[in-house]
């Protein structure tokens, strides 16, 4: 499978979202946007951090994302019983939905619910049981593994148990898209890809670099 780098922008407000998918446009055909609901995460993002007119007039049909004719777009939906919140996203025009395996007790019906509207991947953390997301697996495009302890949060120290997981989920789904997410950076990127990922999603290591198509090619080179 080939690797795919994905930078991951968590935004603050709708004009940070704008500043960065700017910064990457043309340089990537996909990005995630890290969404955080303030509850499932110590701390809310855009649109959920404050009362934001940018999100009802996507839901209004008024405006779409940012370069959504240029860019794909998923949404990494770090949330509380997400399911309630699927359905904004979907309508925003999400590729696909990332739902966090511990966020919900009602994994298999979220995931069901979503047949037929939109892609679904499945973040899991070191210390996710790999059997809470196996009966699920044909229904999943894509896992994630969390490289960092605490979500939400870019420039995280990365946790090297990370490596095992990868390995734990490639022996048990070989066929499996499998990304990393949280902490990835050019030091790591060789080794995470020898456990058995496709997918890096970098956030700092691409958005804190003075020269972003620099850094983004970087990763690329790793790529090969």
């Amino acid at each position: 499978m080939p690797i795919q780098i994905i930078p991951a922008i968590l935004p603050s407000d709708f004009s940070e979202l704008e500043e960065k998918m700017t910064q990457v446009n043309g340089l990537v055909p996909l990005v995630q946007i890290d969404i955080c609901d303030g509850h499932y995460t110590p701390k809310a993002t855009w649109p959920y951090k404050k009362p934001d007119d940018s999100f009802d007039a996507m839901m209004r049909e008024e405006i779409g994302m940012p370069f959504w004719e240029d860019l794909d777009f998923e949404i990494d939906l770090m949330a509380r019983n997400p399911e309630t919140l699927i359905p904004q996203w979907v309508k925003a025009g999400t590729q696909r939905i990332i739902i966090h395996a511990d966020s919900t007790e009602k994994l298999g019906e979220v995931i069901d619910s979503c047949k037929n509207q939109v892609e679904v991947g499945v973040a899991i953390g070191i210390t996710t049981p790999l059997e809470k997301i196996l009966p699920y697996a044909l229904d999943i495009s894509v896992i994630h593994c969390m490289g960092i302890s605490k979500i939400g949060f870019q420039g995280q120290a990365f946790n090297e148990q990370v490596y095992e997981k990868i390995k734990e989920v490639r022996q048990a789904l070989p066929d499996m898209e499998i990304g990393v997410d949280g902490g990835v950076s050019l030091e790591n990127a060789d080794r995470l890809i020898d456990a058995g990922v496709t997918r890096l999603v970098v956030g700092s290591a691409i958005f804190g670099q003075i020269d972003i198509h620099k850094a983004i090619s970087d990763f690329y080179e790793r790529a090969v």
